[in-house]
């Protein structure tokens, strides 16, 4: 069924609070894969109290809206919608521990045609609860894959970032654990695709994929360790298009440009050759 855009262009989301500490995230960070090797003291910092450092992805997690989309009143067919972009721009460094406040709202819908979808842009703003002082701006697209065709397209669209067209400046890759998307979904996101064998077939995979926001983590764990010296504060923006399903345990490699602030990126999975991470852009110091 199509979209109902007049009605998601008068949605109102309710302001979410979320209150956090060191242990959601230590635990963001190690479900990323910081802390794989413990005698790499650059890491310490994000996995342990003692002088401790956000990994600004982890913003993704923070005052999560849940499954919003499932009111039918949306007109959205959730089972077949997937998480298609995610955008991240940074007003300051997110702190270890805190309280936090988000105003959302419903930025714009895509008609891409009846047999070919829609685009759904949230936008979600985390604010200090306490000071009012705006941390992230995120906007997340979902390709609602089942639901093009209506009347009323609204607000902006978004152009994909296109990569150099030279060899990348770096190439380098992450081994995923087996068990990486059970130890992720402990932030937010316990939909039994990603740990439950039956669910996940009947969902047509072969096995329980790992999260596209934990692929989305690693990259920024990957650029933040091997191209900004391990300092989170000089990553301004960190935005992607997801492509393809991971599964846990398989290698992810991860290919980078740097030009002058901008550093494009993109991902594959070694294993398979099969890209999961396009059109990547990130803003840097």
């Amino acid at each position: 069924m199509p979209l109902n855009a007049n009605v998601l262009k008068d949605w109102v989301f309710e302001p979410r609070h979320q209150t956090y500490t060191d242990r959601e995230t230590m635990l963001y960070a190690l479900s990323v894969g910081f802390g794989a090797d413990p005698m790499e003291s650059r890491e310490l910092p994000f996995i342990y109290e003692r002088d401790l450092k956000a990994v600004p992805t982890m913003a993704a997690v923070l005052c999560h809206l849940g499954a919003w989309n499932t009111d039918p009143r949306t007109g959205i067919t959730r089972n077949k919608v997937v998480h298609g972009e995610q955008r991240l721009s940074f007003h300051a460094p997110l702190p270890p521990a805190g309280n936090l406040i988000a105003q959302s709202r419903v930025l714009g819908v895509e008609d891409k045609g009846a047999d070919k979808g829609a685009l759904l842009h949230v936008e979600r703003v985390i604010s200090n609860a306490d000071t009012n002082e705006p941390l992230v701006t995120i906007v997340q697209t979902s390709f609602c894959r089942a639901d093009g065709g209506f009347d009323g397209s609204f607000g902006p669209t978004f152009t994909s970032h296109v990569l150099p067209e030279r060899a990348p400046d770096l190439v380098v890759d992450a081994p995923t654990r087996a068990d990486a998307a059970i130890l992720y979904r402990l932030n937010v996101d316990r939909n039994p695709l990603h740990i439950d064998p039956e669910f996940a077939a009947r969902a047509g995979f072969p096995r329980p994929i790992l999260h596209g926001l934990c692929t989305y983590g690693i990259g920024a764990r990957m650029l933040i360790s091997h191209l900004l010296d391990y300092n989170p504060d000089r990553l301004k923006s960190f935005d992607a298009r997801f492509s393809s399903a991971v599964y846990p345990g398989e290698t992810l490699s991860f290919e980078f440009w740097r030009d002058g602030d901008v550093v494009s990126f993109q991902a594959f999975v070694r294993e398979r050759g099969k890209k999961v991470l396009d059109n990547g852009k990130a803003l840097v110091q």
